[in-house]
């Protein structure tokens, strides 16, 4: 009998108040479970308006220690209920250190861990460095009851390298949580469509599913602009949201027809790594 996974991913517009932002997320999520989701994606720091379109010391004071965090305490009591797997996305406090942080909460309700984002923006509208130091725990497979998951957040999900070292590290899946819309220094340049093919991309070259959640809504005039989706190891999108909607999306994958059909396309077997020392400069 093949292994499935069905994978969901949540897309909602966010306000200033974290509790009923963690709530409206926690509906989502017992929509996704119901519809058969074993692992429910929320988007990239669903807690609060997305603050980093600007500097400002106050929001130091909404992080908190990975374990510790309400949407963590929350959602890893929900997950236990549901017997699903949550990569829930906070702004962690560690010490004097802070950082856009994932925990992943495994289908017992169990915290398994963080990752920290790896690779931070800055630029108008997302200066990102000023909030968080780039993470130190290196690309990271969850071994969760329902699979092996990689997990990226946002900026990383434009490098290719992220993609294929989750890959390498044995994921049978890869997700995005995202936070990604206008670019207030250019109000002609819209991402939307590039956003989608990088992925896509990485699906194709590793031939992997790639779920991806963004936020939508107008907060303070930076819109964002939605369109999570989730692709097949082909690239092809089989669900999808438009930009201004709420709610979820699914899809089911059979994991040993992935493994299978990836070792049969041979991008692993054919590496060079012998060639590949001008990536290290």
């Amino acid at each position: 009998m093949s292994r499935t996974l069905t994978v969901a991913a949540l897309q909602a517009s966010f306000s200033k108040d974290m509790q009923a932002n963690i709530d409206k997320v926690s509906g989502l999520i017992r929509d996704a479970a119901a519809q058969g989701a074993d692992v429910i994606l929320p988007s990239e720091l669903f807690c609060d308006h997305y603050f980093c379109k600007v500097q400002e010391e106050k929001f130091f004071a909404t992080a908190y220690p990975w374990a510790e965090h309400p949407a963590v305490e929350q959602l890893s009591v929900l997950a236990k209920e549901l017997g699903v797997v949550i990569p829930v996305s906070i702004y962690e406090k560690d010490g004097p250190e802070y950082y856009n942080s994932i925990v992943i909460v495994d289908a017992d309700g169990t915290p398994l861990g963080v990752y920290r984002k790896s690779h931070i923006p800055d630029g108008p509208g997302y200066m990102e460095k000023f909030y968080f130091r780039p993470g130190n725990t290196g690309f990271r497979v969850w071994e969760t009851m329902k699979g092996r998951l990689g997990v990226g957040i946002c900026w990383d999900q434009w490098f290719p390298e992220t993609a294929r070292a989750m890959t390498l590290m044995g994921a049978d899946i890869l997700f995005y949580p995202t936070a990604i819309g206008s670019e207030p220094h250019d109000a002609s340049l819209d991402t939307a469509a590039r956003w989608r093919r990088a992925m896509q991309g990485h699906a194709v070259s590793n031939v992997i599913p790639v779920v991806a959640a963004n936020r939508t809504g107008d907060e303070e005039g930076q819109v964002f602009y939605g369109t999570s989706f989730i692709a097949d190891h082909a690239g092809e999108i089989v669900s999808e949201l438009g930009r201004d909607e709420e709610g979820v999306i699914t899809a089911e994958f059979d994991l040993d027809f992935l493994e299978r059909h990836r070792a049969a396309w041979g991008f692993f077997r054919d590496r060079r790594t012998d060639l590949y020392d001008v990536l290290f400069d």
